[in-house]
């Protein structure tokens, strides 16, 4: 019997068959950690198919990572017959949102190749608005911004509501960014749900369209959805609201991004029909572990009561290790792994070790390197959201593609080269009204009359340039004004031929150089070494041209290794992640993470590092002092509550183990912060699960504590 064969329920808890079953009308499924809720949601989906007479087409579950999206897809696929399955939808809001958008291009305004800012475009927009360079000034607005959005406030709304100095700020650039994104014919991240929450709102035709189309929807981690998703779900289930929303509001650790946990409560009120089950037994962990998180979010108000419980047997018990300082506690960390790696006999992948913030990973990572611990890191930057390097690429990405607008705007601005925000918005309105790209457009002789001379200029300099790149890569004639392709631009000499692959366009053959000497070239020209230690301190600017240096010596080695155009190169990039592994390919090493980078995953053995008060829960500042005691304190209640469910998120990773580790002094800006144990520790009731107050080798050097692991290790050698 296949797999699509197995009978729909074989194998579920009576909850989970309860919730994979239910149809009759709205149904919220509070998914404890390590319930099981994916394999429900993957089996409700084979049984509308299966056995509903559901369609493909008619059914779209969302969640909020393409990792959570590909995984679903895999199971469905052993559920589901791949005739019943087509054109089910799979995917995360905003690539629900980016299909809907190019479909409803025109009743969002926008044309179909609308563009698509990321964070860091959007970032160098606000930038340029604002006239400052201070990012945590940038950072703060433009998240300000984003949560307006998240919220469905307009820039006239937000005008009201705006409170502190830097609210008010906020406000004006958020009704210029409005329209620099309208004039660039561009959206940002938080337009993709926005934008068609507002156009279903409005639009009774297109409303009744998307709710024939998706005639069931389930949508997972519910708990993090904002105002602006809710609104979304709504819309789309219409009357009928035949939807499956799955969370958990003990798990609801992205308020400060928009998320409002009150979304599951609110689903009750908006919904009176609403089906609720809950899934509390574990899979996952040890009883022990889940008594400590169970007592820990008891501390919290609850929406919903849930207690999980496991039949995985009581487990071992949980340690508190008291540290003098951070080094010792890495140290220690570092120490116990090793042991317990060649105890065990397993593996560096079973252990994890987690933290409140990025900046304790820098003392961790020292000492797994001392002793040899390999080591992947999570939570943290990649090399391809480095400014720098998506500087560089964005060059060869309009190189590579004319209409690819954002491309053309990060690269016209940086280097500077005397192209403003008033000039792109001014071209960015003709192109919209000629359906051309911005680089298309650039050339139209209509562009005279609205832009003076002075800002006319650098504009074309920087468009021949490209283009000459262009022509050098093979592309030349693609987007090239007529008879341009015919021969090399004014001052250049043809490439000679050679074995290149040839691009032919009116009769034309244009042979592609190589791709290293265009980039060498192209750096060259745009001086972007010079243009880095002009703009930072020289620390700063030598790592960053490091950096640049690192991604064309890999481009240029793709290239000539795989035989690659400039053209060809581009593609490969946009296919591939750089320095990452892909996660078929999780090397065996230990995990570093955040505690927000660590939702949704699970390791045998956990090292929580740094529980202490001011650190977790992370305190940190009022944004701006409002002067209201009563509000101050309320804003402290809710920061501590969100605070404990991501303590609760840490403990929850572990399956067999965990061990708690704190610093009675933690080095801050060359001044020794005296520490307490987190109040979480205490809210955990350990007392039953025999705490182990570990000091053993907090007395030693760390000579000594180096010669205890090697005379631990020499009882035996590793695999």
């Amino acid at each position: 019997m296949s797999a699509s064969d197995t009978p729909i329920g074989h194998g579920l808890n009576p909850s989970q068959k309860e919730a994979v079953l239910y149809l009759n009308g709205p149904c919220l499924v509070l998914a404890g950690a390590g319930s099981g809720k994916t394999r429900v949601i993957t089996q409700k989906i084979a049984y509308l198919l299966r056995d509903c007479g559901y369609m493909g087409r008619n059914v779209a579950a969302l969640t909020f990572t393409n990792k959570a999206a590909r995984e679903m897809a895999e199971r469905v696929k052993t559920l589901v017959d791949p005739k019943l399955a087509k054109g089910l939808t799979i995917s995360t809001f905003h690539a629900l949102g980016v299909r809907f958008l190019r479909e409803e291009a025109a009743h969002a305004g926008l044309k179909p190749q609308f563009s698509i800012l990321d964070s860091d475009d959007a970032m160098g927009i606000i930038q340029e608005l604002l006239a400052t360079t201070d990012r945590g000034r940038l950072r703060e607005v433009q998240s300000i911004i984003s949560l307006w959005k998240n919220q469905l406030v307009s820039p006239d709304q937000a005008a009201n509501i705006a409170r502190t100095p830097t609210e008010v700020e906020a406000v004006q650039v958020y009704h210029s960014y409005a329209v620099t994104l309208a004039a660039y014919q561009a959206v940002d991240f938080d337009d993709l749900i926005r934008l068609p929450t507002e156009v279903l709102d409005r639009d009774e035709a297109v409303r009744t369209r998307w709710q024939n189309r998706l005639r069931y929807l389930l949508v997972d981690e519910y708990q993090d959805t904002n105002a602006c998703q809710y609104r979304l779900v709504q819309l789309l289930t219409g009357m009928r609201a035949m939807f499956t929303a799955v969370g958990d509001d003990d798990q609801a650790i992205y308020a400060w991004r928009g998320a409002t946990v009150e979304n599951l409560g609110k689903l009750t009120t908006d919904y009176p029909q609403l089906k609720l089950i809950k899934l509390e037994q574990n899979y996952r962990s040890a009883q022990r572990i889940l008594a400590a998180a169970n007592s820990v979010i008891a501390h919290n108000p609850k929406l919903f009561d849930k207690k999980l419980w496991s039949d995985l047997g009581a487990g071992e018990p949980i340690t508190v290790t008291a540290m003098e300082g951070d080094e010792q506690e890495a140290e220690n960390v570092a120490m116990k792994i090793s042991a317990s790696r060649f105890e065990r006999r397993g593996q560096w992948r079973d252990y994890a070790i987690l933290y409140r913030s990025n900046h304790q990973s820098r003392v961790l990572e020292q000492a797994l390197r001392n002793l040899k611990i390999p080591y992947t890191l999570s939570g943290g930057q990649s090399f391809f959201d480095k400014a720098e390097v998506r500087d560089i690429l964005a060059y060869l990405r309009l190189v590579a593609n004319g209409q690819d607008d954002p491309a053309f705007i990060r690269a016209a601005t940086t280097p500077r080269r005397g192209i403003g925000q008033s000039t792109l918005q001014t071209l960015g309105q003709y192109a919209a009204s000629r359906d051309l790209s911005l680089l298309a457009a650039v050339d139209e002789a209509g562009l005279e009359s609205l832009l003076a001379a002075r800002q006319l200029e650098p504009l074309r300099t920087f468009a021949e340039f490209i283009r000459r790149i262009q022509w050098r890569a093979g592309r030349g004639a693609q987007q090239a004004p007529e008879g341009f392709a015919a021969g090399p631009p004014q001052g250049e000499t043809a490439p000679s031929g050679g074995s290149k692959p040839q691009a032919q366009r009116g009769g034309n053959i244009i042979a592609a150089e190589p791709a290293g000497a265009i980039l060498d070239d192209m750096l060259g020209a745009i001086q972007y070494e010079r243009y880095l230690y002009d703009t930072l301190e020289e620390r700063p600017a030598q790592n960053r041209w490091q950096n640049v240096l690192e991604l064309t010596s890999w481009l240029k080695r793709k290239a000539e290794e795989d035989g690659y155009t400039l053209f060809e190169l581009v593609q490969h990039v946009a296919l591939i992640t750089m320095l990452e592994r892909g996660e078929d390919e999780e090397p065996d090493a230990v995990k570093l993470s955040t505690l927000h980078a660590s939702k949704g995953l699970e390791y045998p053995h956990v090292y929580l590092a740094g529980v202490e008060d001011g650190l977790l829960p992370h305190l940190g500042k009022d944004d701006e002092d409002t002067g209201n005691a009563a509000q101050a304190a309320e804003a402290l209640a809710v920061r501590i509550q969100e605070e404990r469910r991501l303590m609760y998120v840490g403990i929850t990773r572990a399956q067999r183990s965990l061990h708690l580790s704190w610093c009675k002094k933690r080095r801050r800006a060359r001044e020794d912060i005296v520490r307490e144990p987190s109040r979480f520790i205490e809210e955990m009731g350990l007392g039953s699960a025999k705490v182990v107050e570990d000091e053993t080798t907090m007395a030693m050097s760390p000579k000594q504590r180096l010669d205890m692991l090697k005379a631990l290790l020499n009882k035996g050698s590793y695999s």
